[in-house]
């Protein structure tokens, strides 16, 4: 029986080890950032269901639910970034308008359903900010029509 002589040199060996490590790190920091993605995912859904049920008890029609879950992700996206801040309020007040553009646009007396969508994501996603909130919703002028 012969032995057959190692013809690498010491330096491509080193070369393939190094490789070979970087490129098991690249996998496990994909595989890592695919498991918090996926689990991320799942945590919007399941709060989008939420919201959906939420929605349907208050007589609403929701978007689907990839569009929530889309949209709010698992965190409320931009809604529970900051709702009480100016900024947010300001920007919920210009939503309660006419609809006419430029001069045109006018504060209205809004019907009180349109506060409840975005109190139900609040009270969903970030619960913390909602009792601000809701004083702030309570100070609104807001009519209700019948049915909510």
């Amino acid at each position: 029986m012969s032995t057959h002589l190692e013809s690498s040199t010491k330096r491509s060996r080193s070369i393939v080890y190094i490789v070979s490590v970087i490129l098991l790190v690249l996998f496990a920091v994909t595989a890592l950032v695919m498991f918090r993605h996926a689990r991320e995912t799942q945590q919007s859904l399941a709060k989008a269901d939420q919201l959906i049920a939420e929605i349907d008890a208050a007589g609403g029609t929701a978007p689907s639910r990839e569009q929530i879950a889309r949209v709010l992700g698992d965190d409320g996206g931009a809604v529970c970034a900051n709702p009480n801040d100016a900024l947010s309020r300001a920007t919920f007040h210009s939503q309660l308008t006419n609809g006419a553009t430029g001069p045109g646009s006018r504060p209205v007396i809004a019907n009180g359903r349109v506060a409840k969508g975005e109190l139900a994501i609040i009270k969903i996603y970030c619960p913390d900010k909602l009792a601000d909130f809701q004083q702030f919703i309570d100070g609104l002028n807001t009519y209700n029509s019948g049915g909510g």
